[in-house]
């Protein structure tokens, strides 16, 4: 009956797209530990029964709430990457959202989020199966951008599952300094050294960061959610 009730307050899809968004924002201010199904309803409007009807436990809600995440910041990398010309601007745009909170759209912090991803994936093979395809969809994103550029003759001959292995390990560590406030290693810097790094091993001119990447820019980064992934 509870249940239902909150049902009814939107339907099914809206009520758990509130969920998830809430559940992100709380996991990303309290960190997954200290984060509490009833944290969860409470930021969302709901009841805590309400939240375990849709998601069981809070490792799923973790799972779910990441899916949801990479789904929209895949759909704004689509959107934003559209609009630009060339391989080259369209990989300066994902590394920027990966890398740039300005250009990310997610949440401040959502690189914490996958800090807290990463340490439940270590221990939980059901959330490991969730960050295994994401880090697959990651590195196949890249790929077909480097595979794109090549046969457009932008990019030099380099074996391009390789590269998208070696940037996207590039862009997790760097992310993992960033989320942590290493001084050394602050957003901008993170993005020039990605940029640096995929120009030379790709063979493209690439003079520094263009003033208008982000939300409103003709390009971007991903975050990302992966990604922007980026936060601070």
């Amino acid at each position: 009956m509870g249940v239902q009730a909150g049902m009814n307050g939107g339907t099914a899809d809206q009520r758990r797209e509130q969920m998830l968004r809430a559940a992100l924002d709380v996991i990303v201010e309290r960190g997954f530990a200290e984060t509490r199904i009833s944290d969860v309803a409470e930021r969302a409007g709901t009841s805590p029964a309400l939240v375990i009807y849709y998601f069981k436990t809070k490792d799923q809600l973790l799972t779910e709430a990441i899916r949801y995440s990479e789904d929209s910041w895949y759909a704004e990398g689509q959107r934003r990457m559209a609009a630009i010309d060339g391989a080259a601007g369209k990989l300066e745009e994902i590394i920027a959202m990966s890398c740039l909170p300005e250009a990310d759209t997610e949440p401040a912090g959502s690189w914490v989020l996958w800090l807290d991803f990463w340490a439940q994936a270590a221990r939980h093979p059901e959330v490991a199966s969730v960050r295994q395809k994401a880090d697959e969809r990651w590195r196949e994103t890249i790929q077909s951008l480097v595979l794109a550029g090549q046969a457009a003759g932008e990019f030099h001959a380099v074996n391009a599952l390789d590269f998208a292995v070696c940037l996207s390990a590039l862009l997790d560590g760097l992310a993992i300094q960033i989320a942590l406030a290493d001084p050394a290693v602050d957003a901008p810097r993170a993005f020039e050294l990605s940029m640096r790094f995929a120009a030379q091993q790709l063979g493209f001119e690439w003079t520094g960061p263009k003033r208008g990447l982000g939300p409103q820019g003709p390009l971007r980064r991903v975050g990302p959610p992966r990604r922007s992934r980026a936060g601070q």
